[in-house]
């Protein structure tokens, strides 16, 4: 038996001791990281911060081209950032007076307007709990350029994803390892209790976002742009 199990591969030893990743996971992945990365960079709250991050670190571990999960994480932040900021242009003051806290909106706004596609950068690439919603939404209420803040944005978004990916197909295997000894059982309730979760808060932000448009509305102010 010990030379039975010195001659498997490793992908076959990885398989005879399963991994806490359900196989439609694996197999549906990509999109489900385009889906999770637009929404983190939108309006809508996410359960946990650097959802996009903890998706991309473990399928790294088991899909067979890992650069195929940072092309699609970039794109959807990509497209959800874009939406967030654009909500910021058209919605101006009274979009961050809704979504940033007022101890933080003037020296946020002095920042931005100091550093420019420098600070949209910082944001973008640093991890939680740099927050990434109010940059982006003072990005557009400023002015910054979109032809500037898609390059910037991007870029800082291509490099951290990268990284993570990297991670994760370096060194993935053995975090999964550990989540599969100490959480042996728990993994399919783990993930079903975060899906649950993205779905209320996906179902918060589209009420939020109405129930603001009425609020507007009935103010007689403008009304934000749809980031969903």
């Amino acid at each position: 038996m010990s030379v039975t199990y010195f001659q498997q591969t490793p992908a076959q030893h990885l398989h005879r001791h399963r991994l806490p990743i359900p196989a439609w996971l694996i197999h549906f992945g990509v999109f489900g990281v385009f889906v999770v990365s637009v929404i983190d960079a939108s309006v809508i709250p996410l359960p946990l911060p650097g959802s996009t991050d903890l998706l991309v670190l473990l399928l790294a571990a088991r899909h067979s081209a890992p650069w195929l999960l940072v092309i699609a994480a970039v794109s959807g932040s990509i497209l959800g950032g874009y939406l967030t900021w654009s909500a910021g242009k058209k919605g101006g003051e009274a979009m961050l007076q809704r979504y940033v806290p007022k101890r933080f909106l003037t020296p946020l706004s002095g920042w931005v307007k100091r550093r420019g596609v420098v600070s949209i950068c910082a944001a973008a690439i640093l991890p939680p709990p740099i927050p990434l919603l109010p940059f982006l939404l003072t990005a557009g209420a400023l002015g910054i350029q979109r032809r500037h803040f898609l390059w910037s944005f991007g870029v800082a978004r291509t490099v951290r994803y990268s990284f993570i990916a990297w991670l994760g197909a370096t060194y993935g295997r053995r975090v999964l390892r550990l989540w599969s000894r100490y959480l042996a059982g728990w993994s399919d309730v783990i993930l079903w209790v975060f899906i649950g979760l993205l779905v209320m808060a996906i179902l918060f932000g589209i009420w939020k976002y109405r129930h603001d448009q009425r609020a507007s509305s009935k103010a007689g102010g403008p009304l934000p742009a749809p980031v969903s």
